[in-house]
Order: structure tokens, then sequence, then C-alpha cells
């Protein structure tokens, strides 16, 4: 895979090249727990699938999460037996925890797992790994929900998986279909960045990844699967129903308050073709154009709706000026977040008052224009008057776009100094084996330089902000800081 990037950023995707015959590309996890029926058949008709359809190098790694059973036999007799097996034993429960630490110290540039029942079809293995060995996707999913999905299972879990995923949706903007299938895949060097900030060992880890990894613009890609209930499934609905419902909570309080670090997240993971360089355009031009003009749009129904309300009981000044002033704060809030890409609370009073000054601005020519037509003719037409107001707008528009651009919001990364250039590529950190210590799941990414005037009290908060709901918690994560020069990043043998 390609290395080079520009500062700050993931390696653009691209197609997984040819590797060496002993070099595994893919390696399909499944986490077990107690699992010593169930373990043999499923590895080897997977080994066997691998074998007759995958055309790269695989490897199948047993991940045993505190099994108390034979399971651990079972494994290491068929990590003997089968080259391309692997087991890898954890004192600690959680598929979670097992999926990430198995995925932290694997080398191959793609991780997938399924669950051991094998409920889903292998024949959607391949779909599901090929869009991220071509470079197309970051991570895929198995869907149970698509409409081309074929799925047997009883109506009470049909019901909790679809009662799941429209919670999801309501709570947390999910727009992926199907977050509970044991049926899933992710790009090595994605997963190093993206799994470190996922805080769930259990059932909802997969969930809180795949939140994450959409908020910060990854590309998910959904397969249709073919899926059969297990009649013996050992998951215990009622307790990952309740601690699914906390992690939502959990996450979605954590996005309501900004204690997430997604602004650390966009940027890194960023490769969405309206980002790219435009020639001879200044920077971020095109996309401010379209996202201005479409807020603008709404908003001018939505003065024009105020005004009618309004003129209902007012004089056509007072409805335009009470019309103008609400629908320029709702204008101003949607440019400063849609448009210039504006997040967080800092400097949003500012923005107001300056948005302000902008609407007397278009308050004086609007008016003047009504002060114009009522010189013109006594008794106007309330049609009349809409079109002399959506005259005036446009030409205020266009005056406000200006102002935006070069006052209220204007480009920091060319008023300012130049930021100290961070990394050119995120280092490719592999652990030695598996008593490698987990990282920091919230310290900060390696690519976002820290400025020199940061507390050591500030980084502690930031570290522990997510963790701790808000709160402020004296952890060891104030241990953990070390003495902060100017430009200095996060080393990842720092933490």
């Amino acid at each position: 895979m390609r290395t080079d990037s520009s500062p700050g950023t993931l390696p653009a995707r691209e197609h997984l090249p040819a590797g060496d015959a002993g070099t595994p590309v893919l390696d399909v996890v499944i986490p077990v727990y107690n699992e010593e029926k169930d373990l043999q058949p499923c590895v080897r008709r997977l080994h066997e699938h691998l074998t007759r359809t995958f055309p790269y190098a695989f490897r199948i790694t047993v991940a045993d999460n505190a099994s108390t059973d034979t399971t651990p036999l079972v494994a290491a007799r068929l990590e003997a037996e089968i080259p391309e097996v692997t087991n890898f034993r954890l004192e600690q429960k959680g598929r979670g925890r097992a999926l990430r630490t198995v995925w932290s110290v694997s080398e191959a540039p793609i991780l997938a797992y399924m669950d051991v029942d094998l409920s889903t079809d292998l024949n959607a293995l391949l779909p599901l790994v090929a869009p991220l060995i071509s470079g197309h996707s970051d991570l895929a999913i198995g869907s149970r929900l698509a409409r081309t999905s074929r799925v047997v299972r009883g109506p009470k879990r049909e019901f909790i998986s679809r009662a799941y995923n429209l919670i999801l949706r309501g709570s947390l903007q999910a727009r992926f279909s199907d977050a509970q299938c044991g049926f899933k895949a992710i790009r090595r060097d994605v997963a190093q960045v993206l799994l470190p900030l996922v805080q769930d060992t259990g059932w909802f880890f997969d969930t809180e990844m795949l939140v994450l990894a959409e908020r910060a613009g990854l590309r998910i890609h959904e397969v249709p699967v073919d899926w059969v209930d297990d009649a013996d499934s050992t998951v215990h609905i009622v307790k990952t129903a309740t601690d699914d419902l906390r992690g939502v909570w959990r996450v979605g309080r954590a996005l309501a308050t900004g204690s997430l670090p997604l602004d650390r997240l966009t940027r890194p993971f960023g490769d969405d073709p309206r980002d790219r360089e435009l020639t001879n355009v200044p920077t971020g031009l095109a996309r401010q154009l379209v996202g201005f003009c479409v807020v603008g749009v709404l908003s001018t129904l939505f003065y024009l709706l105020l005004y009618s309300v309004f003129r209902q009981f007012a004089g056509s000044q007072l409805a335009n000026a009470l019309a103008l002033l609400v629908s320029a704060v709702a204008n101003t809030a949607a440019n400063r977040r849609l448009t210039f890409g504006v997040r967080g609370r800092g400097g949003a009073v500012r923005h107001q008052a300056q948005g302000l000054v902008v609407f007397g601005i278009g308050l004086a020519l609007t008016s003047g224009s009504l002060a114009a037509l009522g010189a013109a003719t006594d008794s106007p037409a309330h049609s009349t008057e809409l079109a002399v107001l959506v005259a005036a707008n446009l030409a205020a528009t266009v005056l406000r776009f200006l102002l935006f651009r070069a006052w209220v919001f204007p480009d920091r990364g060319e008023a300012g100094p130049a930021a100290p250039a961070a990394p050119a590529t995120v280092a490719a950190h592999t652990p030695a084996g598996p008593a490698h210590r987990t990282p920091d799941p919230y310290a900060p990414l390696p690519q976002r330089p820290v400025p020199y005037q940061q507390t050591y009290e500030q980084q502690a908060y930031e570290q522990q902000t997510y963790e701790n709901g808000g709160r402020w918690g004296a952890g060891d994560a104030t241990m953990r800081l070390q003495p902060v020069r100017p430009h200095d990043t996060y080393p990842e043998d720092a933490r």
C-alpha cells in the first residue's frame, strides 16, 4: 500500500498490491467464549471456503476471550493441524476487547471478523472484503436488513434487531442499516487510528466503531447477506440490549456535548474529492458557493414565510424587519456550520454579532426597496411586494457572501501564519506481540500538533472528557502526560 500522504491525513485508499505468497492479505478473527462444540466445524468450513475461493493469502485467528471449557484445547489443536490458523488467548471476557487486541497486533492489511456460528453465508465474504482490497471503502458490514437479504430467524430477534437500528437512526443519526450483524471488515491503516477511540469492550464495540467511522467521514460498504439464526446462540439478549442502550446513551451524550474529538477525526481520514485543491480557485470557494446557495434558498423561503405571517398584524416595514432579523440569525448559524465548516461554540457570539451587521446592510437594501415601491404606488399588491423583496434579497445575498467569506468567517489558513507541518505519514505501529499494552483510547491522534501554550491540565481534560461524560476526573491520564515543547506531537512510544 502507498504510504505517502499529505500532512495530517491517512494515505489515500488504493488497491492492495499483490503480496508475497506467505504474507496474509486477510485476517479473519473468530471471537469465542466457551465454544468447544462449534469452533472446530466453523474453522474447518471457513478454511475450506477461503482455500477454494479467496485469491489472496489469508489467516484465520481464533480469539479466545477467557473460555472456561475445552475451547483453548480445540483452538490449539486447530493451530497445530492447519498452517493458516492462529490461536490467540485473552484472560478477560468481551468480544470488543478480543477484536481490538487481535486487530491491533495483526499485520494483515484487511481485518475481518465473523461469529463462530457462521450464521452468515460465506459466499458474502469476498464481496465484503473486495471493496477494501480495491481501495474503494474503509469499512464493510454485512446487512440482514437490506432489501435483497434473505434472513431466517424468529420474530423476537427480528423485532429487537429492527428496533435497535431504529434507535440508532433516531438518536445517533446512523445511516448504516445493520449494526449488530457479526460479519464486518476494516482496513488496517484505518483501524490503527480509529480503534483507540472506541471505548466499549463488549457487544456495543462494533456499533460504536461504525458511529465514529461514519461521523469521521469514512466510507462504509454494506453487503446484503443470507443469514440463518442460530437456535443455540449463547448471547444473553436482555443483558446485551441493556448494555447497547447504555452505549447509545454514552455516545449520544458525548456527541451532543461535543466532547468527542470529531475535529481530529475528520481531517486525518479525509479523502473527499470536494476537499481536493482546484487550480486558479481560492481554497474552498467552490464548496462554499454551493453551501451558501443552498442555505440562501432555504433561508429566503423561511424569510418570505415569516414576512407573510408578520404582515397579517404589522406594516410592511416592521414585518420585513422582524422576518429579516429571525432569518438572519438562522442564516448565520447555518452558514457558520454548513458553508464555512466552523464547529463548536467558540466565537459563536461574535459571529452572530457580525452577522447582525450584515443583516443591517440587507435591511437597508430591502427597506429601501419597499420605500421606493411605496413612493411609486399607494397600495402595492402583496405579490408585488414579494417580487421587490426577492430582487432586493438577491443583491443583498451577493454582498452577504462576500462579507461572510472575507470578514465573518475568513480563511484562517490564508490569513494567519502557517501552522507547523505535521508528520508526513501515519506511523504504522505494530506491537511486538499479545503482551503489548492497549493504547490509551482517548489519547490525541498522532497527526495533530499540540500548541505550546496548552497546559497539562488542558491536555488531561481533553483526554478524560469523553471517558468521564464531560466531567473532570483525575485519573492516571495525568501521570502519562509528557513535557510539551513547541511543535511537539504525540509519538506512539510516549503514551
